[in-house]
């Protein structure tokens, strides 16, 4: 028998919610309170939203423009297929009367006609910065569809810029939209099944749904300082509903079960808070913690995602132990207690650990074996045209305008400038632009002093072709056109260099993460159970899971299967921030279940055996881990019906991850360490004492 371990934690919030229950008017309304002035700061904070800057060259690229208080000029191009004189004169025509600046198309330039002479290519930019243009853009989609009209027989494409910016942001608004309203009525339904109760299933779903208000309510306030993208909404949303859901689940579950084994109101509140709420504060920091290590990338789109997630996990963790407890005191016995099944997770956890070996092996080896294409993974950025389907208007117009003009759609972005400030563009500067490779599809703009020249590549965008030529621009082609210049420089931007760059830097800066995270992982839970063997047994665990949900996504999305289920085609690679996002989210998500079951086992070791105590623990948290995981598993499951490929992916990592950690992992693998380290796994290290030299002399 092992002495239970005490925790000052543990009293710190107990009193918390021993607090916000006897005051808990005073505490549901200093909740409420903070999610109104959240939302109030967000409507009255002034201001624009911080602009990201991309790592590496591209970044130098953007802050060169930025310190002119200028921004790379829009350009949009426009594919006529058949080439058509009377459609081209028409679309130029038309194009004039809105405000276009340096177009250009085949009636005045030859090169302007694929080499097969089907396609003709009609190319401008739009007057103003990229943020201000959208009363030009929206005057040039209608002077192309009006042409459209005027000529059935002819295709007109129109891809670009801002054509192709549009269609990522509308879609990623079109999937915060849906990720809502899937997410939190499938949430509600679990719930209203796991409680059979619909008061039971509202309180952690209005406690959420609070959270995650004032959550993006703040980073309308924080985005003022910290660039937060766009696309980091989603994620954002569906981890806090999916961690506001536990919190609330892990707490309101030990409630009803110490409301059943015969306590009052009072009793099992304070139950609750010393173990529930105590598991809910160790994996809400820890949670915050992992996911800080991809600050050490350095990369600011993560800046605003580490800050979004860490800011919803932090609310969560406040509400469960702050305005959770309030409701609960004051909804008191309406809150049915808990008549639990623990029969098929008892025989389960019975088995493994009469037999460790047997069950530990087999499912180490299961998912060893699932973890195998991994060892294949080849990382990969997709372009807007992989990562959106063809069905979109504009990603069917870059594809068709990248085999007639290959490079057009999206070309590299190579910013000159004079280092002492003059302006850039003179006679031998304009020389020297005109033996860059690309011929006629070669394109250049003047920005405030500066110069922007657009060059084609080669390949798909973001594929090894495209890296390739990028790579070769900027050591060989830009070197040997402008280095023997006076004062010129120049560094190279767009939609191959950003993600290649981003890349670069994110494989540089991962080992730095891994280091980060197992090392304060490793802390958190040696200061929570006060033991060494835990923690390496738990991040052993830890990574076989994320092992083997790397081995799922490489399987799915780079070698092309399920693509008919899921929805999408063969990517042939897997996106290059995903496997550090999931090994960092893994890690902090499924302490939720570890550190939850490890506390269980805890209480039962001052009373059982290190053997029954792990059969009991099991047992007892079965249920609310079973039920946590059926809803953290469904939240992420809706990343695999939204529409870009990255969120296919990381719902469908995520979601078997969680499914593996919450049954092969805690139901398996975890007893059967345990069961065949028995005390040992428990043991607090004693500090070696130093000998007196009285004793060393007698030795």
């Amino acid at each position: 028998m092992l002495p239970e371990i005490k925790s000052s934690k543990n009293a710190v919030v107990e009193r918390v919610a021993a607090w916000s229950a006897r005051r808990r008017g005073l505490a549901l309304t200093a909740w409420l309170g903070l999610v109104a002035v959240s939302v109030l700061a967000a409507v009255l904070v002034p201001g624009r939203d911080a602009a990201n800057t991309d790592a590496g060259e591209a970044g130098r690229a953007q802050e060169v423009l930025r310190a002119q208080g200028a921004s790379a000029p829009v350009q949009e191009n426009v594919l006529v297929q058949p080439v058509s004189q009377a459609a081209l004169t028409d679309l130029v025509t038309t194009l004039r009367r809105t405000a276009v600046t340096d177009l250009r198309s085949p009636l005045d330039d030859a090169g302007l006609v694929s080499p097969d002479g089907r396609s003709g290519l009609v190319t401008f930019s739009l007057s103003g910065p990229a943020d201000t243009v959208r009363p030009a853009y929206a005057a040039v989609v209608a002077a192309v569809d009006e042409v459209s009209e005027r000529h059935p027989t002819v295709r007109l494409a129109q891809a670009g810029d801002r054509s192709l910016s549009t269609a990522v942001d509308e879609h990623i608004t079109r999937d915060l939209e849906r990720s809502h309203l899937l997410s939190l009525p499938i949430t509600l339904l679990i719930l209203l099944v796991v409680f059979g109760s619909l008061l039971a299933s509202a309180v952690p779903l209005l406690l959420t749904a609070t959270t995650v208000a004032a959550t993006f309510a703040l980073l309308q306030v924080i985005g003022k300082v910290v660039p937060v993208n766009s696309a980091a909404s989603a994620m954002i949303l569906l981890v806090g509903i999916a961690v506001g859901v536990d919190y609330s689940l892990f707490s309101l579950r030990r409630y009803r079960e110490e409301l059943a084994a015969g306590h009052d109101v009072r009793q099992a509140l304070a139950i609750t808070a010393r173990t529930s709420g105590h598991v809910v504060v160790v994996s809400g920091l820890t949670v915050v913690v992992c996911l800080c290590g991809l600050l050490f990338t350095g990369l600011g789109v993560f800046r605003g995602l580490t800050l979004g997630i860490v800011l919803v996990v932090t609310l969560a963790m406040i509400a469960s132990v702050t305005a959770l407890p309030a409701a609960l005191s004051l909804l008191g016995t309406r809150i049915k207690p808990s008549r639990a099944r623990r029969a098929t997770w008892t025989r389960i956890a019975e088995a493994v650990v009469r037999r460790p070996v047997l069950w530990g092996t087999t499912a180490t080896l299961a998912l060893a074996v699932l973890a195998l294409p991994a060892a294949t993974m080849h990382l990969q950025d997709p372009a807007a045209t992989e990562s959106l389907p063809r069905s979109v208007p504009a990603v069917d117009a870059a594809v068709r305008m990248q085999e007639a003009f290959p490079g057009a759609p999206t070309p590299a972005r190579v910013v000159l400038w004079d280092p002492t400030g003059a302006p850039v563009d003179r006679p031998d500067v304009r020389a020297a632009i005109a033996t860059l490779p690309g011929g006629s599809l070669v394109t250049t703009a003047g920005v405030a002093r500066a110069l922007v020249v657009r060059v084609p590549l080669p390949g798909g965008g973001t594929d090894p072709t495209s890296n390739q030529a990028l790579e070769a621009l900027r050591i060989n082609v830009l070197p040997a056109a402008f280095d023997h210049l006076d004062n010129v420089e120049h560094a190279v931007g767009g939609r191959t260099a950003t993600p290649h760059d981003f890349t670069v830097q994110l494989t540089a800066r991962t080992p730095l993460v891994f280091a980060f995270v197992l090392l304060l992982a490793f802390l958190l839970l040696a200061r929570t159970f006060r033991s060494l063997t835990i923690p390496l047994i738990s991040i052993a665990l830890n990574l076989l899971a994320t092992a083997a949900a790397y081995g799922v996504i490489t399987w799915v999305f780079q070698h092309g299967h399920l693509t008919a289920l899921l929805g999408f085609t063969p990517y042939g690679g897997v996106v290059a921030w995903l496997p550090l996002f999931m090994f960092v989210m893994l890690f902090g998500l499924s302490m939720d279940y570890h550190v939850f079951i490890l506390s269980r086992i805890r209480e039962h070791l001052t009373t059982a055996t290190p053997k029954q105590a792990v059969i009991n623990g099991v047992s007892a948290s079965a249920g609310v881990v079973t039920s946590a995981a059926v809803i953290m598993t469904a939240v992420f499951a809706v990343f695999t019906t939204l529409t870009a490929i990255e969120y296919k992916m990381l719902g469908v990592g995520m979601a078997f991850a969680v499914i593996v950690d919450a049954t092969v992992v805690r139901g398996v693998l975890l007893p059967a360490a345990l069961s065949l380290l028995g005390e040992h796994a428990w043991l607090t290290p004693k500090p070696r004492t130093a000998r007196s030299p009285a004793s060393a002399r007698a030795a």
